[in-house]
């Protein structure tokens, strides 16, 4: 029940979001656009929320198997920019839509998977990890796969920005957070409930401070380009979840695996369409659309499996489902 709540609310404050000029006129203050400067701390407010609920077992056999976060990021790598090309080629998407859409397939994973990993009671440990593992690989993988995809362009990829804000907005404040939950305390408190909350309204209003940023790119795309990223989208999912079982990894990670895949960080991509081609802004409109609808779609997914609760035989650690 609470995450078709999160879902209906998703939807209603996306619409608000979008619709907010309209309503209320331009005039009236925006409190999505408001808040958009603030973004990265609400993110480092929700990774501190995350390590806060981390167990340490699970961060131990993480650690422990670390071939599988290596794994888990080649399969990504592979993936992605391979579905991207075949998408469109058989989408015929035009000339700035295919830009777009390569940019889609070679970014690194999206920071919001860590989030929607806790609410679909993943390993949450994980996916940080491949977060983290694949934007270290970005320096070097996302300029050769855009080059491949695009025929020879040559790309300044911002890679000491992009580890910096993951070293200040994910891993420091997930470390930060487990420390302190692990302090000897009555935790009871701020376990469970308040921390995945928290950590649930956040990812809720990053989205729609994404679909505030992005109105008028997301305004009247056509069904072709739609379509096209869909297909990558739930692509990658599969990809994702094929590649865990490839793995031999468990349930929790393999959601995890999934969703790190399919949840790419278009918003980069975003940035890098109007930074690297200036004479085509609609090569940004599929990075825009990407954004917002591999947030939903992933809502979605997540919300699926926590309404299974995890209590499938084949989950080996039922126990995570009563602890998250």
């Amino acid at each position: 029940m609470r995450s078709l709540l999160l879902l209906l609310a998703l939807v209603i404050l996306s619409a608000l979001a979008f619709a907010w000029p309209g309503l209320f006129g331009s005039a009236a203050s925006d409190p999505f656009l408001a808040s958009r400067s603030g973004l990265w701390a609400l993110i480092a407010l929700a990774m501190f929320a995350i390590g806060w609920r981390l167990p340490g077992d699970e961060v131990a056999r993480v650690a422990r198997r670390w071939p599988s976060v290596l794994g888990g990021t080649a399969i990504q790598y592979a993936s992605m920019p391979l579905l991207a090309v075949a998408t469109a080629s058989v989408a015929r998407l035009d000339a700035d839509a295919t830009v777009g859409l390569m940019l889609v397939g070679c970014v690194p994973g999206a920071m919001a998977s860590n989030v929607l990993t806790l609410m679909a009671r993943g390993n949450v440990s994980y996916s940080v990890g491949l977060t983290t593992a694949a934007t270290l690989a970005s320096p070097l993988v996302v300029p050769l796969a855009l080059r491949w995809t695009l025929g020879g362009v040559s790309v300044d990829f911002p890679a000491v920005e992009a580890m910096r804000q993951l070293a200040l907005f994910v891993v420091v404040p997930v470390g930060l957070g487990h420390a302190i939950g692990r302090l000897p305390r009555r935790r009871h408190r701020l376990d469970g409930p308040v921390a995945s909350l928290v950590a649930n309204l956040v990812i809720l209003w990053i989205i729609a401070v994404v679909v505030a940023s992005n109105r008028d790119r997301l305004a009247g795309p056509s069904l072709q380009l739609i379509t096209a990223l869909l297909a990558v989208n739930l692509l990658g999912y599969l990809a994702g979840d094929l590649g865990g079982r490839l793995l031999r990894v468990d349930p929790p990670m393999r959601r995890a695996l999934t969703l790190e895949v399919g949840m790419q960080n278009a918003g980069l991509g975003t940035t890098m369409a109007l930074t690297l081609f200036p004479d085509r802004p609609a090569a940004a409109i599929p990075c825009a659309l990407y954004t917002f609808g591999c947030m939903l779609t992933g809502t979605a997914l997540a919300s699926w499996w926590s309404i299974r609760a995890d209590r499938s035989p084949a989950d080996p650690r039922p126990e995570d489902a009563q602890r998250v």
